[in-house]
């Protein structure tokens, strides 16, 4: 018997080694490895910079109640056919590629802060947001296929390649997800925040956006009756061929304040006491109108559309685009957040 032990020994081990040498190599292609061979995996290990994003990759499943305004009801979306249907509403779809890039990371970044800090503010009970221009104007399938009609095709793929390119990324500064704001068309510059709000952000700084100047937005013109001037402002202006006086000008080349005889509006408060499309205007009075001219269109704060459009077509990417609008700002993972908010289902 004793001569016999190292035998069995030795078939006892060589059987073992069969049982084990399968699993090690099934193990790399378990489900638990696929799952944290994510991209949102890879981003978390460097905050700081994004590794290529494919086509198929899809935002983790995140439910979203939109309240929808004109219907008064809330609609609960999955992540990534809300963020195709804010693309779809707030950026027309023939746009550059990486401008609808840029677009889909700042509706992330949007709802992501409203998300994790649970700002329910705007709507009712039950929502998360609502599709107007208040958060994120919004368009559901049904709603993109009777905007875009015999176009719905290629314009649906183009958004949700879009969508997916930027999957699982978002803005941040100094760790969290910024207040991503944006608007049509600047006056050749965008907006320091503190100029058209209270509060100095330290991303929404004002940058040059000449790009703008090619928008059909860029010039708008506004004629009103002297006396709906003077009602909506409250002031008199009587025969005077002056119609107050620009007292300051904001960093972004805005009208900063206007004094109508002592008394003094900020741009913002005259752009919306008389519906301006910008608080860069000029007015002339011809006989008992006043003739009002505006250049861009939108507060002005955070990244242009149209200026993001122009830069892709000189050949920035989505990252350049968000970038130069955003100061400061890195492109990170969400991934954290977002199995956080899972999670507190």
């Amino acid at each position: 018997m004793k001569k016999i032990k190292p035998f069995i020994a030795l078939a006892a081990f060589l059987i073992a080694l069969t049982l084990i040498i399968p699993a090690v190599l099934v193990l790399p292609f378990s489900d638990e490895h696929k799952a944290s061979g994510k991209l949102g995996e890879n981003l978390a290990k460097s905050p700081g910079k994004v590794t290529d994003v494919t086509s198929t990759s899809k935002d983790p499943a995140v439910e979203v109640a939109v309240f929808r305004f004109s219907k008064s009801k809330i609609e609960k979306v999955q992540l990534e056919d809300y963020l195709v249907g804010v693309v779809a509403a707030e950026m027309p779809a023939d746009f550059e590629e990486e401008a609808l890039k840029a677009q889909a990371l700042t509706a992330r970044t949007y709802i992501v802060h409203r998300l994790i800090t649970k700002d329910t503010l705007g709507v009712p009970k039950g929502a998360q947001v609502n599709d107007t221009q208040n958060h994120q104007v919004y368009m559901n399938d049904d709603e993109q296929r009777k905007s875009w009609g015999k176009d719905y095709d290629w314009k649906k793929k183009k958004v949700l390649e879009a969508v997916r390119s930027t999957s699982g990324q978002i803005l941040t500064y100094d760790g969290k997800p910024i207040d991503a704001l944006f608007f049509s068309t600047s006056n050749g510059y965008t907006e320091n925040s503190e100029d058209y709000w209270s509060g100095s952000i330290p991303y929404l700084r004002s940058v040059s956006s000449p790009w703008d100047k090619n928008s059909p937005k860029f010039n708008n013109q506004k004629v009103m009756t002297v006396r709906e001037f003077e009602a909506k402002l409250g002031v008199k202006i009587g025969s005077s061929g002056t119609i107050g006086k620009i007292v300051e000008r904001t960093t972004g080349k805005r009208v900063g304040k206007v004094n109508f005889n002592g008394k003094v509006f900020s741009g913002k408060e005259i752009r919306d006491k008389l519906d301006l499309k910008s608080s860069d205007f000029a007015w002339e009075r011809k006989g008992n109108n006043i003739v009002i001219t505006t250049k861009g269109f939108g507060h002005g704060v955070g990244m242009s559309q149209y200026g993001a459009n122009g830069m892709a077509e000189e050949g920035s990417d989505y990252k350049e685009i968000v970038k130069h609008y955003y100061k400061g700002v890195e492109i990170t993972s969400a991934e954290n957040m977002l199995a956080t908010i899972t999670a507190q289902k």
